[in-house]
């Protein structure tokens, strides 16, 4: 090759890569990059939403995660949080959304909420023998007499449950899990657990996963289910414009759980998750 040739070749050579970059730059019809979007989840609520071993995980996790793969225009960033520093981060208007609230407009004003995602549902699991000798099916009234354990620091069983504790007519005692509560309950030294259901049967898979269940062990079922509140996603409405894509996102969003909902992904997300302890 001449000296004229090759200097003619290094002269094309800026022009021959830019006509390579020049598609993505100037062609109108390239995707945009996704917006990338943090969304908070409470660090401490299994099985719904919890940190392990520095990973997100949990039922609400696990069902936002498929939502925002139905949704190419958003990159969806899940970060754990303490439950309260999440909603003053909500209230502040510092933070763009929050999982799992209840729907709690008066309590709070400053969050909006997606479509509910899932119905987490409140009941009593009884040991069989004491299942065996009465039917259990109004709450509190057929289960006076009855030592009824809970989670400490959860204030769930209702004015009515509160008033018979209050009249000596059934036990309330509390312990610090919902382990605890659960190896008491196969054990004899408690009647009924009082609970939320997915908790109760996640927390009885790894029970059985890790062998903890003694030889004797009575068995358990439950017996009522008392109520159940919905779980959403919340978002901030005190940003001040910070999050300018915040309607489309939940517009999609909240299309995205409905499809997920018509299709049954939802509940097999559900299914899947408490089939598979640890």
């Amino acid at each position: 090759m001449t000296a004229r040739r090759t200097l003619a070749a290094l002269l094309a050579l800026p022009l021959l890569l830019a006509a390579l970059a020049a598609p993505a730059a100037v062609d109108g019809n390239a995707a945009p990059a996704p917006i990338a979007v943090t969304i908070y989840g409470d660090d401490g609520y299994p099985p719904y939403s919890y940190l392990e071993n520095g990973e997100m995980k949990g039922i609400y996790t696990n069902i936002i995660r498929a939502a925002a793969k139905r949704m190419p225009e958003y990159r969806v960033s899940l970060q754990p949080i303490p439950w309260k520093r999440g909603l003053v981060k909500l209230e502040t208007g510092e933070a763009f959304a929050l999982y799992p609230p209840y729907l709690r407009p008066a309590e709070r004003p400053y969050m909006d909420y997606s479509d509910s995602i899932l119905a987490e549902q409140l009941v009593v699991y009884c040991s069989q023998p004491v299942i065996e000798r009465r039917p259990r099916k109004v709450w509190p009234d057929d289960y006076a007499g009855l030592r009824v354990g809970l989670n400490a620091g959860f204030l769930i069983g209702g004015k009515l449950f509160d008033q018979a504790v209050g009249a000596g007519r059934l036990s309330a005692v509390p312990a610090r899990s919902s382990r605890t509560n659960l190896l008491k309950l196969m054990k004899g030294r408690i009647d009924c657990f009082l609970n939320d259901r997915s908790s109760i049967v996640w927390e009885l898979g790894r029970i059985r996963h890790e062998g903890l269940v003694e030889p004797g062990a009575l068995p358990i079922a439950e017996t009522s289910v008392l109520s159940a509140e919905q779980g959403y996603l919340g978002y901030t409405n005190r940003d001040a414009g910070r999050f300018p894509y915040k309607h489309d996102f939940i517009r999609k969003f909240n299309a995205a759980i409905k499809e997920m909902k018509q299709d049954g992904e939802i509940r097999d997300t559900i299914e899947h998750f408490l089939r598979t302890p640890g």
